[in-house]
């Protein structure tokens, strides 16, 4: 064979590798692909949506629905569900409001309620795990639960009356640059989705969630503490909407508890928009990262076009469909259930 026709084959053997890992690479991140398209026609759409200050506003109002979201990640990993997420966030928001209230400083109040969001999770998935009661139903109950409870606590009325200081952490923007700054509940969507991400990728735990829902059965005949696993992955879920529940209270300035009325959809929406898996084993945060943000990019610019809320609710739903169907089409080709 000549040296001119080996290096044409090199070249078509490179192009059909180039093109078939560029390929491959959009089949599996077609979820930011999605992103920036849907930024680039509403940076066309509004001269204010690619501005700081818009951006800055996207991750403060993402930053509520984006932590919960995380946490429902690890939950879904597992091939369960976590339909308390809105309730907790709200409980939590109370329970924080209520012991400040009582005169006990936000340095304790906080880590109390992260406790105890722990411990609520922790319990609806032993319950779930350990019981073989499906997470749907125990969790739907925890639901109703702590939606009761929270307004058992507060007979129904908001609390106020919270320390300055707290209310003042929850507008705060870090200063960047000289006149720039960054809202300090973005910064820690950000750290958490970071830390959610060192998790799943490079711990033994996160191994261990990917193989729990993959395949229970097996993971359990492998040895893995697969009832434990999911204990853990319910009450990193509680954590995170606790921690949710004490931001949005610092940014409101009040306790609610007819707050995050809905928001678990919103997070399972993220989450398999995101290309998790509802079945579990497949999926990453940050799929979930870049749909939290796509929503929220498409209530903004539906927000700055002046478009009523019942055409944002359906314009929103057809486009999660239209994704969730895309990756239902990538997973057939792929050989995945």
């Amino acid at each position: 064979m000549s040296t001119l026709v080996q290096g044409r084959n090199a070249a078509e053997a490179t192009g059909r590798f180039t093109m078939a890992s560029l390929t491959a690479f959009l089949l599996r991140y077609n979820f930011i692909v999605i992103f920036f398209v849907v930024a680039a026609i509403a940076t066309c759409l509004s001269n204010d949506f690619l501005t700081w200050r818009n951006i800055c506003n996207l991750f403060q109002q993402s930053s509520v629905v984006g932590i919960v979201a995380i946490g429902m990640t690890f939950v879904i990993l597992t091939a369960n569900i976590d339909l308390s997420v809105g309730s907790m966030v709200a409980c939590s928001g109370l329970i924080v409001s209520l012991l400040m209230q009582a005169g006990i400083p936000p340095a304790v109040a906080i880590p109390a309620t992260f406790l105890i969001g722990t411990c609520i999770g922790a319990t609806l998935g032993a319950i779930s795990a350990y019981a073989a009661v499906p997470s749907f139903i125990v969790t739907l109950a925890g639901l109703v639960t702590i939606r009761g409870v929270t307004f058992l606590l507060s007979n129904g009325a908001p609390i106020g009356g919270l320390p300055h200081g707290f209310g003042a952490f929850g507008s705060y923007q870090i200063p960047l640059l000289p006149g720039v700054t960054f809202p300090i509940l973005g910064l820690l969507f950000l750290v958490v989705w970071g830390a959610a991400s060192l998790v799943l990728r490079y711990t033994v735990f996160g191994e261990y969630v990917f193989a729990t829902g993959g395949n229970a059965e097996a993971a359990r005949l492998s040895g893995l503490p697969v009832r434990l696993i999911v204990t853990l992955v319910f009450a990193i879920s509680g954590l995170l909407s606790s921690l949710s529940g004490v931001l949005l209270t610092a940014r409101l300035r009040i306790g609610q508890p007819t707050a995050a009325q809905g928001l678990e959809l919103d997070a399972i929406a993220a989450v398999v928009l995101g290309g998790t898996s509802l079945f579990g084993g497949r999926g990453s945060v940050l799929g979930t990262l870049f749909a939290v943000m796509l929503l929220q990019v498409l209530r903004n610019i539906f927000n700055l076009l002046g478009l009523g809320s019942f055409y944002q609710m359906t314009i929103t739903g057809l486009i999660i469909i239209a994704a969730i169907l895309l990756n239902r089409v990538i997973d057939s080709r792929q050989g995945r259930r």
